[in-house]
């Protein structure tokens, strides 16, 4: 057997999917995306398909190998997220192949359902209140939200007051049936961090992500130490590389790398198992698309360290396309009180509708982070 074709496809809402074909008939999705940047992707994908032409699909160590190692420049948000769609497409390939669900071939599953959670409100944290109470209506019992819009590096108690208020409502509101988690995104610095873990202690967070960026995990190791709550980070790491000083370091207890920028199932299940090693939970990051959420779920399958899985049936991004209209009626997500089941079915266990998938590539998409500033004109954070 041979890969014959690599094709992507730009769907609404911001989602990029890859087919892979073969001589046998065989096909496999992956979803190749990175928020905002999916043309670039796609140009990526086109660039790796001269190494994958005549390739045996089911070689994927290998294939992982050439594609990461090859020429001078390795990791980095672009490549990873090709490398990514890439694998997932090979091991959806290779599951149908053996017609066994992915986590089949990687152990087996180690459990059979895992508990989700999905945002609220929106980009600012607006709606906090009737956004987890449709929620609990849902069946779910977690939530995440983003702590703040625009803060500076330095900023005004009174912002802060405005940060803590309706976090503390809803905390009153929902009382102990939801876990929240904290989304600090990038948009808080050190200084004001320290000051809103501190102040966030009696709203008992599940965990709060990204306190400060990625690029400053000593400042991130400092606030490990000096808070009760739990720090995720990994959204903007993108390879087992990445998280070696996250785990060294101990700069967080929760590690959420996403397996569409990661380096797909391949590297999500190596840092999954090394995490556990450090006893480091893991929480795999998937705001993205149907491909993206069911790669992550094989993970879930087999990592015993995964504890809830994100997911974004029906939140804001999704007001073009949502994750059920590119799948084939009753091949898609089982989920139930908040928890969604491992699929059973061959390789990523869902079963993507191509026409659907070809009208919205015919509408395509052309997502970008939106641009903020602070009131002195700066640049702010996303």
């Amino acid at each position: 057997m041979k890969i014959t074709a690599l094709k992507t496809f730009a769907v609404p809402p911001r989602w990029l999917f890859l087919k892979i074909q073969t001589d046998a008939g065989l096909i496999g999705w992956g979803e190749p995306v990175l928020e905002g940047h999916a043309g670039t992707l796609a140009a990526k994908i086109g660039e790796f398909e001269d190494f994958l032409l005549g390739r045996d699909p089911l070689a994927i160590e290998d294939i992982w190998q050439t594609l990461y190692r090859n020429g001078c420049y390795r990791g980095g948000p672009v490549l990873m997220s090709a490398l990514s769609g890439i694998d997932m497409a090979l091991w959806d390939l290779k599951g149908k192949y053996h017609d066994a669900p992915v986590h089949a071939l990687l152990g087996g599953p180690v459990r059979e359902r895992v508990r989700s959670y999905r945002w609220i409100a929106g980009d600012r944290p607006e709606g906090l209140v009737s956004g987890a109470e449709a929620l609990l209506a849902a069946g779910y019992d977690a939530a995440k939200f983003n702590a703040c819009a625009e803060l500076q590096i330095v900023d005004a108690h009174r912002k802060v007051e405005a940060i803590l208020r309706p976090i503390f409502e809803l905390r009153e509101a929902v009382g102990e049936r939801m876990d929240l988690a904290i989304d600090f995104h990038g948009r808080v610095h050190l200084p004001m961090a320290k000051l809103l873990l501190r102040e966030l202690e009696p709203v008992r967070p599940m965990f709060v992500e990204d306190a400060v960026t990625s690029q400053h995990l000593d400042s991130m190791a400092g606030l490990a130490r000096s808070t009760t709550i739990p720090l995720a980070v990994g959204e903007r790491l993108h390879s087992r590389h990445d998280f070696r000083d996250v785990l060294e370091k101990r700069a967080a207890t929760i590690v959420n790398p996403d397996t569409a920028h990661v380096g797909g199932i391949s590297e999500m299940v190596r840092i999954g198992h090394w995490a556990e090693a450090y006893d480091v939970a893991l929480a795999p990051h998937c705001p993205l698309g149907p491909i993206a959420l069911a790669a992550c779920l094989q993970v879930d399958a087999v990592c015993h360290n995964a504890f809830i899985q994100e997911q974004s049936l029906g939140i804001h991004y999704n007001a073009d396309g949502d994750l059920g209209d590119y799948l084939v009626a009753g091949r898609g997500f089982e989920l139930d009180s908040g928890f969604l089941r491992i699929p059973r079915g061959p390789g990523l266990g869902i079963e993507i509708d191509e026409a659907a998938v070809a009208a919205g590539a015919a509408r395509g998409h052309r997502w970008r982070a939106p641009v903020w500033r602070h009131p002195d004109g700066s640049i702010a954070e996303w």
